[in-house]
């Protein structure tokens, strides 16, 4: 947390209704739980950990309580701190926080510097440099894998594309130790195709991967 953020944050910022109308509803790829905030540091993502699929139904922000350290938002804080130091391009991180349910569960939030005019990858389509982006976001993506860098959602919604192109949603990311199987790279991508698959129409889809796949592989 900078000085400047140390200076003026209050555990109320993790309540989007403290911001009333400064915070307006993320309603692409938020699952219903981020907002876009005008905070008195700047324009800033807040986003409250949820559940997405089948358990998302049924229990929605809670989470078992271990130790501090291991709350998910500081987690993904701290990973976060480490990518920006290695020169990767993901959002910085603002402030993470939990508030206990009792003693054996919690609800996490983390705040992030929000990313100007960026725009989800499966907007990308359509328009002549669609194939040039869908590229870079291929060799944006091989730079996390070679950095050793594991997205545990990697999807057309976590990868944004402004003045370049940045990876968010770091949630159960880590970083893989050097002797993995590389396996967990070809997982990721498969993830992604599945993404891309329900997202993209089916005309331009084959082209946009392929060029995806160019730039993974530095064609």
């Amino acid at each position: 947390m900078s000085h400047a953020v140390r200076n003026s944050f209050r555990e109320d910022w993790f309540d989007p209704v403290f911001w009333g109308k400064q915070a307006t509803i993320v309603t692409k790829g938020g699952r219903g739980a981020a907002w876009f905030i005008h905070a008195p540091c700047g324009e800033v993502v807040l986003r409250h950990f949820c559940r997405g699929g089948l358990p998302g139904r049924f229990v929605r922000r809670d989470y078992v309580f271990t130790r501090a350290d291991a709350v998910r938002s500081f987690s993904e804080f701290r990973l976060l701190n480490k990518l920006l130091k290695k020169g990767l391009p993901v959002p910085e991180p603002v402030a993470a926080g939990y508030r206990l349910r009792g003693s054996l569960l919690y609800h996490a939030s983390l705040i992030v510097r929000r990313i100007p005019h960026a725009v989800p990858l499966s907007e990308c389509v359509g328009d002549a440099s669609s194939s040039e982006t869908w590229h870079a976001a291929g060799a944006c993506v091989r730079r996390f894998h070679n950095a050793g860098v594991f997205h545990a959602d990697l999807n057309c919604m976590n990868i944004l594309v402004a003045d370049q192109v940045y990876l968010i949603d770091f949630d159960r990311g880590r970083m893989m130790p050097a002797q993995a199987n590389a396996s967990w790279k070809e997982n990721n991508l498969s993830r992604l195709e599945r993404s891309v698959k329900k997202c993209i129409e089916h005309e331009e889809r084959a082209q946009l991967w392929q060029s995806f796949l160019m730039g993974y592989h530095g064609d």
